[in-house]
């Protein structure tokens, strides 16, 4: 009801009122074809504008400005420093330009970002809190976050904390003038907590923000008529550009000059026709909503009978399996998006037009009941952008399923093993889902309130939406323990081949550092397109991990990065930094890999690793416990991956 009334608002405004120009006489409206472009930044258009890019070929709160090959934005009167944009996925990563390469400023306001176009990534950042003019008499000894600067003010001391501010005794006992906030980094922050010494870095790294066009209807309207987009800033609203002219984006070149009165008469008689279907739409939901809901009732009783009764359930959506049915056709071939440990996978579209991905129990799965009602039970309580989110479950007698948010571009293992649609994947792309993956596991390590372990992170099991942002998926093998917990013992071990860490596939003990030896894996995956299980040179009887250590250590990473990729295309400083962080994870002995606190740091950082970390060769291979390859003609040989192994201790 909502949305047909709201384009209703807009068809009665763009049709009531007279679109005029008003730039300036002399502007040429065709400069909106022009791009933006500052150091590596490169062919920004709207909403953005800057450079050769006029300010009226977008929305004032855009203008960018090029500083030292660096662009920068103002967001309510302070400047950021630009260090990533990515206009797909619509988020940058801003640094406070007055606190580059300094920890003091006199622009002694917080950073707020007062603008309907910008918010903070909640999951991603924190504040800081930074007091200046600090009485040091006061207190003895110092604690480490206390540093000098010299800003003309009553003392030249100055003070951070981290998080939630104690107002007692900072400003009280230390007697400090002015306190400002700063934006970092979750995860920075979790590594300052051990080395404060880093604190000048962790304001240069930045922080994640989100930005959103509000006009961006009206601009897919203006590019559908091959038209720019453009912004009156006089009257505050999008415009429409074709050539050097405003146009409607209705009919190209054409002025809208429509009579109000004839608009109203529309708007009246529309607006009767939505509301009397909508009355008619109600009268007859009245009508099934008691059946519906004695119907949800009883299936929740059921599944809460299958489940256990300690359980609550009351966030989980219950489906009817016949509707699940008619999503799927019947559970077509047509319609199977894959296969996995747990069983088959379908695509499905539900009555209301939702799009969904349906996980079905096979028979004959190696998993079973107890990762059935694993994964349902402990992924409806995990809410993070990069975990794939659960819509509800179904059981029927022997049918279970598992009914899933649909991801467009189905797993990852489709691209970065596929011969051609590799070549999708730019660096860009696979660093963004090296980043997102790796955010994904601090989440379950760190910042929910459960401590969970994955236990079966793979290629496979890493999912991509419509804008290739990675969601980790599969949480039937992943357990959650207490947070005091730092190692876990199992006798039935359930992995993948070639992921499992050391310890777990040989001794049952898994940990957060089990992850991270898998994350590491996916790393190296990611940057060569090779799979670990399936990358053998016998003449220098080496694995994938072994040869990117032997590359890395003769300084010849980027030999690993896929042949697919130009060498002018991608990075090669983050390329050596995700081979360093990636060999690091895969280490023999799980105390000698980092967190994955750390490793997001190490990512977002300009720095390669926290305290020049040295990777050691890794010499454990999962394949060389469970088979024994005979030469063959070509150096490199292939195999198929086995899905899962289970080893039963002894």
């Amino acid at each position: 009801m909502l949305p047909l009334l709201f384009l209703l608002f807009l068809f009665f405004f763009f049709c009531s009122v007279d679109v005029t120009r008003s730039f300036p006489a002399d502007a040429d409206l065709s400069n909106c074809t022009q791009t933006f472009d500052c150091g590596p930044f490169r062919n920004l258009t709207y909403p953005f504008t800057g450079g050769s890019r006029p300010s009226y070929c977008g929305p004032p709160e855009f203008h960018l400005s090029c500083v030292d090959d660096s662009p920068e934005l103002t967001i309510a009167s302070l400047s950021y420093r630009v260090l990533k944009l990515n206009p797909v996925h619509q988020n940058l990563t801003l640094a406070r330009s007055d606190l580059w390469n300094s920890t003091c400023t006199d622009k002694l306001a917080n950073s707020t970002l007062e603008s309907v176009f910008f918010s903070y990534d909640e999951d991603d950042d924190m504040d800081v809190t930074i007091f200046y003019g600090c009485n040091s008499t006061l207190i003895t000894p110092k604690p480490k976050n206390w540093f000098l600067c010299d800003l003309n003010l009553t003392f030249d001391d100055a003070y951070y904390v981290i998080g939630p501010v104690p107002v007692d005794p900072i400003m009280s006992g230390f007697k400090c003038s002015v306190g400002i906030t700063v934006p970092i980094l979750k995860t920075t922050a979790a590594v300052l907590v051990a080395n404060r010494s880093l604190f000048g870095e962790a304001i240069m790294t930045g922080f994640n923000v989100n930005y959103t066009n509000p006009y961006e209807k009206q601009c897919a309207k203006c590019l559908n008529v091959n038209g720019l987009c453009g912004f009156d800033s006089d009257k505050n609203r999008p415009v429409c550009i074709c050539g050097n002219r405003v146009c409607n984006p209705a009919g190209k070149g054409k002025p809208i000059k429509l009579i109000a009165s004839l608009a109203v008469v529309c708007f009246i008689g529309v607006l009767g026709a939505i509301v009397f279907g909508f009355c008619r739409m109600r009268a007859k939901q009245k009508g099934h909503i008691k059946l519906t809901r004695k119907h949800i009732k009883i299936t929740r009783d059921t599944l809460q009978e299958y489940i256990g009764g300690k359980h609550d359930l009351s966030e989980l959506m219950i489906y009817d399996f016949d509707s699940i049915l008619v999503a799927t056709d019947n559970f077509s071939i047509e319609n199977k998006l894959g296969q996995g440990g747990f069983g088959p996978v379908y695509w499905g579209k539900l009555a209301e037009g939702k799009e969904i991905a349906v996980k079905k129990l096979s028979s004959t799965s190696g998993q079973g009941v107890v990762e059935f009602k694993n994964e349902m039970l402990l992924i409806s309580n995990l809410q993070h952008k990069n975990l794939v989110r659960i819509m509800g479950c179904c059981v029927k007698e022997d049918e279970k399923l598992l009914i899933y948010e649909f991801m467009a571009n189905k797993s990852l293992d489709t691209f970065l093993f596929d011969s051609t649609r590799r070549a999708m994947l730019d660096w860009g792309t696979r660093f963004n889902i090296i980043q997102g993956v790796a955010r994904g596991l601090v989440y379950l390590h760190h910042d929910s309130y459960l401590k969970v372990i994955h236990r079966d992170l793979k290629v496979s099991n890493i999912l991509l939406d419509e804008k290739m942002n990675p969601k980790i998926s599969d949480f039937g093998l992943a357990r959650s323990v207490e947070g005091t917990q730092n190692l876990e013992n199992t006798h039935r071990v359930a992995g993948t081949r070639g992921y499992m860490s050391p310890e777990y596939a040989m001794g049952g003990i898994f940990s957060q550092k089990s992850d991270v030896y898998s994350f590491g894996v996916l790393v190296l995956e990611i940057i060569s397109s090779k799979k670990n299980t399936a990358f053998y040179i016998y003449d220098r009887q080496l694995g994938l991990l072994a040869y990117a250590w032997q590359l890395w250590k003769e300084g010849r990473e980027l030999e690993l990065v896929d042949e697919m990729l130009e060498a002018e295309s991608y990075s090669a400083s983050e390329v050596m930094k995700c081979v360093h962080i990636g060999l690091l994870c895969v280490q023999d002995n799980a105390m000698d890999r980092p967190s994955m606190p750390d490793v997001v740091f190490m990512l977002n950082g300009s720095t390669t690793v926290i305290g020049g970390a040295q990777p050691k060769q890794p010499l454990f291979t999962i394949q060389n416990t469970v088979s024994h390859p005979q030469p063959q003609p070509s150096n490199t040989f292939l195999t198929n991956e086995a899905t899962m192994t289970l080893i039963e201790g002894r």
